[in-house]
C-alpha cells in the first residue's frame, strides 16, 4: 500500500519511506457515506507537489478504506512508529 505526500507532509523528502496509518472520516463531495471503516497503512513513495490533499493514496489503498467512486475523502492520519 503506497501514497504520495502533499507539501504539508513531504518536508523536503524526509517523509519518503515513512509509513502512515490512514482512516476515512467522511465525504468531501456528493457521494454519501464513502467510508468503509477501518484503516490502512501506507508507505510514502512519492511527492505530490501542489496537491490540495495531505496524502494521495494509491487506488488499492483508497479502496480499502473508502468507496472508490468518492474520489476525494476526509481523512485522519498518523505516522506509524
Amino acid at each position: 500500500m503506497i501514497a504520495a505526500a502533499g507539501d504539508a507532509i513531504w518536508n523536503g523528502g524526509a517523509a519518503c519511506g515513512k509509513f502512515y496509518t490512514v482512516r476515512c472520516t467522511g465525504a468531501r463531495n456528493a457521494v454519501p457515506h464513502p467510508c468503509k471503516g477501518g484503516s490502512v497503512t501506507v508507505k510514502i513513495v512519492d511527492h505530490c507537489p501542489g496537491c490540495p490533499s495531505t496524502l494521495d493514496l494509491s487506488r488499492e489503498a483508497f479502496s480499502k478504506i473508502a468507496n472508490p467512486v468518492a474520489g476525494i475523502i476526509n481523512i485522519d492520519y498518523r505516522r506509524y512508529a
